[in-house]
């Protein structure tokens, strides 16, 4: 069973960064892709960041140019989400996923983001 702890998230002012960390135990055989999802109140959840296990990554056009998403294998596969340039508009949940090896798909409790203007 695949664990995942999200860290991060919190108040920033707009023009400010930060760094989502995703960390993921139990996922024996290694993964397909990790990444982000957000979620903002009264709308989907919708991708903003994505890697796969050859390293591939993936962007949303909201974030493209303002956030890399980065991994770390040898420490219980870490996944990061730097975002910079923050806008109110990115005041999401943030929420990691993982893909195993047999394409099924885990997720994070949730992490906060909060972008004052």
């Amino acid at each position: 069973q695949v664990q995942l702890v999200e860290s991060g998230g919190g108040l920033v002012q707009a023009g400010g960064s930060l760094r989502l960390s995703c960390a993921a135990s139990g996922g024996g055989f290694g993964y397909k892709s990790m990444g982000w999802f957000r979620q903002a109140p009264g709308k989907q959840r919708d991708m903003v960041a994505s890697i796969t296990n050859e390293g591939r990554t993936t962007y949303s056009d909201s974030v493209k140019g303002r956030a890399t998403i980065s991994r770390d294998n040898t420490k219980n596969t870490v996944v990061y989400l730097q975002m910079s340039s923050l806008k109110p508009e990115d005041t999401a949940i943030y929420y990691c996923y993982y893909v195993d090896a047999y394409r099924l798909e885990y997720w994070g409790q949730g992490t906060q983001v909060t972008v004052s203007s």
